[in-house]
């Protein structure tokens, strides 16, 4: 009996310790209420001149929701390098052990409008001489899952990282890429892989 009930304090302890370490996080955080809105930058789209600004609102107290946008609107020398897109990610989080506090899962989906073309020649990325030659018009749209962490920094600031899988249909036409460039083709795709990345930034209103 006594080893019974030690083979199950076993099980559940990693469990305890989980949900305690959280529980100290939010002691930290809570001064007078739990946060219930905060606004957000992911500082990776900001380091790509991609400008971003998100608020969060909590549902109840293991689920929030998240509403981002992130919007690009350079255009480069002649007209012919674009790395023009208007992204909305809206997502569904539960939380662990408490809203904005600790390891979360995600649902989100994604609506954007992009004008792309040369970036390879205004930034030093791997895309193909495709890429680079060419101009592609279009909209994509689809959904994934997250997985998160959020760090306690002070009462009314924390530090986020998460990462996104999903899907995301694309329908695009494809330029030559030079100003005014002639339409080559109507194109769709499928794609499937990484549809989020961030380290974010995030003050609470309230």
């Amino acid at each position: 009996m006594a080893y019974k009930k030690l083979k199950k304090s076993v099980i559940f302890l990693p469990l305890l310790f989980f949900c305690f370490k959280s529980y100290t996080q939010e002691t930290k955080m809570v001064v007078n209420k739990i946060p219930s809105v905060a606004i957000n930058s992911n500082l990776l789209y900001d380091a790509t001149t991609s400008m971003n600004l998100g608020m969060e609102f909590k549902l109840s107290n293991t689920s929030t929701l998240k509403l981002p946008v992130t919007y690009n609107p350079w255009t480069f020398n002649d007209n012919s390098k674009k790395f023009k897109f208007i992204l909305f990610q809206p997502e569904w989080r539960w939380w662990f052990c408490e809203a904005f506090t600790g390891h979360f899962f995600g649902i989100h989906a994604h609506y954007a409008y992009y004008n792309v073309g040369g970036v390879n020649k205004v930034w030093s990325i791997p895309f193909s001489d495709y890429m680079q030659e060419h101009r592609f018009e279009g909209w994509l749209a689809g959904g994934g899952l997250t997985y998160g962490y959020q760090f306690y920094l002070a009462p009314r600031w924390s530090l986020e990282a998460s990462l996104g899988i999903g899907y995301a249909y694309l329908n695009y036409d494809t330029y030559y890429c030079e100003e005014c460039g002639k339409l080559i083709s109507r194109d769709n795709k499928n794609y499937f892989g990484l549809t989020q990345a961030g380290i974010s930034l995030i003050y609470f209103l309230k």
